[in-house]
Parts: C-alpha cells; sequence; structure tokens
C-alpha cells in the first residue's frame, strides 16, 4: 500500500532562504529603552533570531508534525485539515477542540493525547474521548475560505466534519480565544448535536440595560476597557488594516517572530519570563508554521470579518455550558455576566496559566473538560 504523503515537507532551499534571510535581518535604529516597554525586547528577539537560523532543528518538529495523526476533509470544495485521536474506550464521546491565535492544531496536541488515553495520564479509560483537532481555514494546513461574502462560516463547517464527514449523531465541542467564539456558534446553530461546550473565553451579551450592570460586572467591563487600551493595539490593526501588515510579516521572519512571541510573553502565565513556560523550540516551531505555511496574512481574516460584520455575533447559547478561567488570560468576567448569554453549568477559576492553556497547564485543562463531561457522556 502506498504510503500518504508528509503533510509538510519543506524543501533545504526554503530552510537555506529563511536562514539567510534571519541572518540579514535590518535591525532598527535602538531606542535608549531596555525591555519590554514599547514592544518586544530587542536583545530577546535577536537571541531567538539567532537560534532559529543557526541552531533551531527544523528536520525534528518536521517529522514530529508529520507522525501526528492527520487527515484531510473535503466538505463540498471546502478543505480542512485535521487531527484525530480515537479515544481508547469503544464508547469514547467525541470531541472537536477548536484553537485561536496565534495558535494552531499543534498546541492542542497534548491535551487532544491527554483527552484520548486518559490512562496514560492517571486517568480511567471511561473517561476518554475521540478527539478531532482541526486546523482553522486560513491557519497551517486549511486553505482560506475562497471568499469573505460566502454563507458557510466556520462553525458550520465543524459541524460539517463532525457530523456529516466522520458520523458523530452527538459530539462535544472546546475552544478559546476565536475558538471561542466559534465553538459558543455551532452550539448555538446546532443544539440537536451539540452535547455541550467547555470555553476558556465568552461571548459579551449581544445587548444589555447598562443600568443593570453589576458592580462586579462594571469592574470586568474597566478591566477590559484598560486591557483594549493598553494590549488592543494588535487587534485594531488586525480588525482594520490586516493586508498592510500582512506584506511585512510575510516577508521577514524576524518581524513575525516580534509580532508572534510578544504575545507568546503578554499573554500567558509567565511572570515576564517567556522561558517559564515556552521553550524556543516551542516558540520558532509555532512560528515556522506560520512561515512555511505563508498563512499568517490569512490568519487575520477572522478579525477582519468579525469587525465588518461579516461573522454573526453570539445572542444565546442553551446548551450547557462550562467555562475555565485561568488567571493570566485575557479577561476574566464573573459568572453573572456569562449567564447572559450561556447556559452556564460550570464554572472554575483555575489556579495558574494563561491564554496558551493547551500547552501552559495541559493536565489541568483536561481535568476540568473531563469532569464536566462526565454528567453528558451517552
Amino acid at each position: 500500500m502506498p504510503s500518504n504523503p508528509p503533510l509538510i515537507a519543506v524543501s533545504d532551499t526554503e530552510l537555506a532562504e529563511l536562514r539567510t534571510r534571519l541572518k540579514g535581518t535590518r535591525w532598527p535604529e535602538p531606542w535608549p529603552l531596555d525591555g519590554w516597554e514599547a514592544g518586544t525586547d530587542t536583545a530577546e528577539l535577536r537571541r531567538l533570531a539567532a537560534y532559529w537560523a543557526d541552531a533551531y532543528d527544523w528536520r525534528t518538529h518536521e517529522a514530529a508534525i508529520n507522525a501526528l495523526p492527520s487527515h484531510f476533509a473535503d466538505l463540498d470544495g471546502t478543505p480542512v485539515h485535521y487531527l484525530r485521536f480515537d479515544g481508547e474506550h469503544p464508547d469514547a464521546l467525541p470531541i472537536v477542540l477548536t484553537h485561536g491565535w496565534p495558535s494552531s492544531f499543534l498546541e492542542l496536541a497534548a491535551l487532544a493525547e491527554r483527552l484520548a488515553t486518559p490512562s496514560r495520564h492517571g486517568g480511567s479509560p471511561a473517561d476518554a474521548f475521540t478527539v478531532i483537532v482541526p486546523s482553522l481555514p486560513g491557519f497551517a494546513f486549511s486553505p482560506q475560505r475562497p471568499s469573505l461574502t460566502e454563507e458557510e462560516q466556520t462553525h458550520h463547517l465543524w459541524h460539517r466534519l463532525m457530523h456529516d464527514e466522520l458520523g458523530f449523531e452527538r459530539y462535544a465541542a472546546h475552544g478559546g480565544d476565536l475558538g471561542a467564539g466559534i465553538t459558543s456558534r455551532l452550539a448555538e446553530a446546532h443544539p440537536e448535536s451539540v452535547v455541550g461546550i467547555h470555553l476558556l473565553a465568552v461571548a459579551a451579551p449581544a445587548a444589555y440595560d447598562p443600568a443593570e450592570v453589576t458592580p462586579e460586572e462594571q469592574t470586568h467591563l474597566d478591566s477590559v476597557a484598560t486591557w483594549q487600551a493598553q494590549e488592543g493595539a494588535y487587534l485594531h490593526q488586525q480588525s482594520t488594516r490586516p493586508l498592510t501588515l500582512s506584506q511585512s510579516l510575510a516577508d521577514s521572519p524576524t518581524g513575525l517572530l516580534a509580532w508572534l512571541v510578544e504575545k507568546y510573553r503578554a499573554w500567558s502565565d509567565c511572570g515576564g519570563d517567556l522561558s517559564a513556560r515556552f521553550s524556543d523550540d516551542f516558540v520558532l516551531t509555532q512560528t515556522s508554521l506560520y512561515w512555511f505555511t505563508g498563512t499568517i496574512s490569512t490568519s487575520f481574516r477572522p478579525y477582519y470579518e468579525y469587525a465588518q460584520g461579516l461573522t454573526r455575533r453570539v445572542e444565546r447559547v442553551d446548551v450547557p455550558t462550562a467555562v475555565a478561567l485561568f488567571p493570566a488570560d485575557l479577561s476574566r468576567p464573573p459568572r453573572s455576566w456569562a449567564e447572559r448569554t450561556y447556559n452556564i453549568t460550570r464554572y472554575t477559576h483555575m489556579p495558574r496559566g494563561g491564554h496558551f492553556a493547551a500547552h501552559e497547564e495541559p493536565d489541568l485543562l483536561a481535568h476540568d473538560i473531563t469532569e464536566f463531561f462526565r454528567a453528558h457522556r451517552p
């Protein structure tokens, strides 16, 4: 039997070109300022770029990516890449895990393994899931959707993948960041199939009376406004002028690295020390995926489409919903705020971790997902 082609096979020429670009970086004139106060720390960026150019072993990580259980589905002309981890129990509950930005399917692999084979991590086989991890359209190995005006959005694709392509009549769903919005819309649109959802972030209420906002909710809204003012520049740029930004990041690997590494540090529970949560190889493998697949530009599309009103807003989700809040994530809304939109049945404040919880704290996250869905299994 012929073997499937590798998911990714970067040529020696492409590798050499990347290293040439890195070594030929035109560094900006330095400011009389140290650290991360005005953006990515130059000293840290120079160190990572030098390692990427001289010592980082892409081939080892390429082989690991190709060893993952990758598949492709053609959903009436829309190709979708996904990982499939079959559960170790015959009655494993199907679950779709959806990543966010600047993440990828790869960030969810460790979580998927824990959910599919809990006995390898101190759990019971009876709690196993069959785990599907798709790549969002325009990320890594899923091509972007062909137009910005088509009606079939990502949550519809996910239902077709899970229900029509893979044959799961009932299934669970989890997501954070962009993935939380997709998971919410999936449950809202297909409650007959989605047994429940587990989220790391919640959609704001479609409408509310400001006079009825509680003091705790107002504190949350104030913190969101502060975060937007201090950290939201990327969001505004990617929502309004993404193609201008895309040109720079698609052409400069050092620029791409600077854009991504700032987010890993700022949004994680690393205490300001990037290495406390992310190895150099993790950061550079994620960046290399964006670079070699040429998808940084298309990864911005969800932001632009939402800002332009091309993505429907979440109004009301009635399926059972669990929320896990990690202390270093972008926001930590009170339960009452989430209950304005969702049927909340579990609300957990995690002891540690941040925006990249599947990588930072996969055991904590797997445990919370398992505990929530235990009551929703067949």
